[in-house]
C-alpha cells in the first residue's frame, strides 16, 4: 500500500488527496454493483462472512510478513473491532440483504444520505462546524437524492422490505462514522482494517450459518469475480481510503463524498447490470453536485491544516 495510507502522512499526501478521493468514490460506488451480482448467486450473509474473514486474514497476514514493527494497543484494537461491527457487519450485512430486493442504484442512493445525518450529529456531539453554506449544500444534496428516490419508487422495481433494510444500513454507517471520529483510534490503519474485517466476520458468521443454506450458492465466474473485487478492492483498499479520508477531512466533509455514489452507482448499474437510467435520474445529479461543492468548500482550509499537522 502507499505510504499515504499510513497514520503518519508524507508530504506528498497533499498531492495524492484528490486521487485518493476519486479512487474511493469509484470503488465504493462500484461495490454496490459487485454486491448486487454476489447476492444474486449467493446468500448475502454467507458471502459477507467469507469476505470479511478472508480480507482480515490477508491484511493481518501481510502485516506479519512485512515485520515493520507496527503494533496496535489493546484499546485501539477494541475500537477497530467495534467499528468492524458497525461499518462491516451491520452496515454491509443489512445493506446486502436489502440488495436482494432493491436495485444497486437505489442502494447507493439511500446510503448517500450519510452526510446529512453525519453532519448534524458531528456538529452536536463532535464539535464540527455547521455553517449556513454547509447546511445549504446538504439540503441540495438531499433534494437531489429525494428526487431520484421518488422516481425510482414510482417505477415499482424496488420493494419496501429491501428499502427498510437499506435504511437500517444507513443508520449503521452513520454510527460507524461518528464512532471513528469520537473514539479516534491512533493505531496503524492497515492493522486496524484487518482487525475490523476479522471482527465483522467472527460476529457475522454464526448468524449467516443460522439463517443461510450453502445449497443456495450458485457457483459462477461472475460470483467469483465480484467476490474478489469486494475482498481486495472493497474491504482492503476501499476501507483504508475511507479511514484515511475521515482522518484528514473530518466526518462531515468525508461523508459528503457519498453524494457522488448515486450518479456513479446508477451509471455503473446501467452499464453493467442494465438497470434503468432515465433523464429524471440525471436531473437529480445537478443539485447533488452543487451540494458536494458547498459542503466540501468550507472544509478546504481545515483539510489542508489537518494534512500539514499529520505530515509534520
Amino acid at each position: 500500500m502507499s505510504l499515504a495510507l499510513s497514520v503518519k502522512l508524507p508530504r506528498t499526501a497533499v498531492n495524492l488527496l484528490p486521487l485518493q478521493i476519486g479512487t474511493f468514490c469509484v470503488l465504493w460506488s462500484f461495490a454496490f454493483i459487485a454486491g448486487k451480482i454476489a447476492v444474486t448467486d449467493s446468500p448475502p450473509l454467507l458471502m459477507l462472512s467469507a469476505r470479511f474473514l478472508l480480507a482480515g486474514a490477508l491484511i493481518l497476514g501481510a502485516a506479519l510478513l512485512r515485520r515493520d514493527g507496527t503494533r496496535l494497543s489493546w484499546r485501539d484494537a477494541a475500537v477497530f473491532a467495534i467499528l468492524g461491527v458497525a461499518n462491516n457487519a451491520l452496515y454491509l450485512g443489512l445493506g446486502y440483504v436489502g440488495l436482494r430486493s432493491v436495485s444497486a442504484g437505489l442502494g447507493a442512493l439511500v446510503v448517500s444520505a450519510n452526510p446529512v445525518f453525519t453532519a448534524l450529529f458531528a456538529a452536536l456531539f463532535l464539535g464540527e462546524s455547521f455553517t449556513w453554506r454547509r447546511a445549504l449544500g446538504l439540503a441540495l444534496g438531499v433534494a437531489g437524492v429525494a428526487l431520484i428516490v421518488a422516481h425510482r419508487l414510482a417505477l415499482g422495481s424496488d420493494s419496501l422490505h429491501g428499502i427498510l433494510f437499506t435504511l437500517a444500513s444507513l443508520v449503521a454507517i452513520v454510527t460507524g462514522t461518528l464512532l471513528f471520529r469520537l473514539l479516534a483510534p491512533r493505531g496503524n490503519i492497515w492493522l486496524g482494517n484487518g482487525v475490523q474485517n476479522l471482527a465483522a466476520g467472527i460476529v457475522l458468521a454464526p448468524v449467516a450459518l443460522l439463517v443461510s443454506n450453502f445449497g443456495d450458492i450458485v457457483p459462477s465466474m461472475r460470483l467469483l469475480a465480484s467476490f474478489a473485487f469486494l475482498v481486495l478492492l472493497g474491504s482492503v483498499v476501499g476501507f483504508l481510503l475511507w479511514f484515511h479520508l475521515l482522518k484528514v477531512c473530518g466526518a462531515t466533509v468525508a461523508s459528503s463524498y457519498h453524494f457522488l455514489m448515486p450518479p456513479l452507482g446508477m451509471l455503473f448499474a446501467w452499464l453493467v447490470l442494465g438497470e434503468t437510467l432515465v433523464p429524471m435520474d440525471l436531473l437529480g445529479i445537478v443539485p447533488v453536485a452543487l451540494g458536494i461543492y458547498l459542503v466540501t468548500r468550507p472544509g478546504a482550509i481545515a483539510t489542508s491544516n489537518a494534512i500539514r499537522k499529520q505530515a509534520s
